[in-house]
C-alpha cells in the first residue's frame, strides 16, 4: 500500500488530506512541522510527501534543503508542497530545491489527487523496472 506523509500546522488541513487520502485506499502518516515532517521521513519511510511552507520550529523550504543535504537516500520521494504564498518566487525557491509540485491553498483536493495518481503511477513504474525509490 501507498505511504503519503501530511505535513502542515494547520490541523484542519492536514485532517481534510487525510481524510481525502484515507478514501482513496492510500495509507496516511500525520506531522505538525518540518521538524516532526523530516523524523517520520526517516522513521517511516513514506512513498510520497505532501508539506506546507510556512510552518513553525521547521518550514517546508528547510525540510527540502536538509533532505537534499544530509539525506540523499530520500531525495528521490516524490514531495508536493502547499502553500498560501502564491508567489513566483516561492514557487521556483521550492521547485529549485527539490520539491516536485507546488499547489496553493486552498488546496484543490481533484488537483490534488491527480497529481498523487501521477507519483504512483511513476512509483510503481520504478519499481516494475526494478529501480525503486
Amino acid at each position: 500500500m501507498i505511504k503519503v506523509l501530511c505535513i502542515d500546522d494547520e490541523a484542519e488541513i492536514r485532517s481534510l488530506l487525510v481524510e481525502e487520502l484515507h478514501d482513496a485506499g492510500l495509507e496516511t502518516i500525520e506531522a505538525c512541522n518540518g521538524r516532526e515532517g523530516l523524523d517520520k521521513i526517516l522513521t517511516t519511510w513514506p512513498d510520497i510527501v505532501i508539506c506546507d511552507v510556512s510552518m513553525p520550529v521547521m518550514t517546508g523550504h528547510e525540510m527540502l534543503a536538509e533532505i537534499q543535504l544530509n539525506h540523499p537516500e530520500f531525495s528521490n520521494t516524490p514531495i508536493i508542497m502547499l502553500t498560501a504564498m502564491t508567489d513566483r518566487e516561492n514557487m521556483l525557491a521550492g521547485l529549485h530545491g527539490g520539491a516536485d509540485d507546488y499547489l496553493t491553498k486552498p488546496v484543490d483536493l481533484d488537483l490534488l489527487m491527480a497529481k498523487i495518481s501521477g507519483c504512483i503511477m511513476r512509483l510503481e513504474n520504478n519499481r516494475k523496472m526494478g529501480r525503486g525509490l
